[in-house]
């Protein structure tokens, strides 16, 4: 019994402080991050924001057209974009470094289905706080779950495979117990 008892008792003050640390920090520890509200207009005019994203996963985009690593993956998205978009799914891409005209242009020549808008101050403003030192590189992606929490955020490129486990995941709606 005195051989439990040392094993236990370790177990035990652990789970104690653990309840006090989530009493005292009221959860903080364990939140998810919201997804910051953000509008804009994109590049063919339409108005796009995630209060009409609410309910939806989505994937902000943070990428340029100069980058190599951003335009190895925006085929994969295009195609993505159109397998899931049926199931309410959108890619937002974000030209960064861009002008209007040049980016119209990229957007033709690598046939983009999802909405793309320019970076403004208030759009990066919102998504650097997901960041440690803001949005530094790119691509950066921003995965948004249906239930409007921020579950990953991707600095680099992601091969098909990985950009489709992403939207499965943010495609998943939470389970309510009732």
């Amino acid at each position: 019994m005195d051989g439990m008892k040392k094993f236990i008792t370790p177990f035990f003050r652990a789970g104690v402080l653990c309840g006090v640390l989530f009493i005292f920090f009221g959860g903080a520890a364990f939140a998810v991050p919201l997804a910051p509200g953000f509008s804009s207009v994109t590049l063919d005019g339409k108005h796009v924001s995630s209060s009409q994203l609410a309910g939806k996963g989505y994937i902000v985009n943070f990428f340029a057209s100069w980058c190599p690593p951003c335009r190895a993956e925006i085929p994969d998205m295009v195609a993505l974009q159109s397998k899931y978009s049926r199931k309410g799914f959108t890619f937002i891409g974000v030209a960064v470094n861009e002008t209007a005209p040049s980016m119209r242009s990229f957007i033709k020549k690598y046939k983009i289905n999802y909405p793309v808008v320019m970076v403004d101050d208030n759009l990066i403003g919102a998504f650097n706080t997901l960041v440690d030192g803001g949005v530094q590189a790119i691509p950066t992606s921003f995965a948004v779950s249906s239930s409007g929490t921020v579950t990953r955020v991707i600095t680099g490129a992601l091969s098909k495979e990985a950009l489709e486990q992403l939207i499965l995941q943010v495609l998943t709606k939470p389970i309510v117990s009732k």
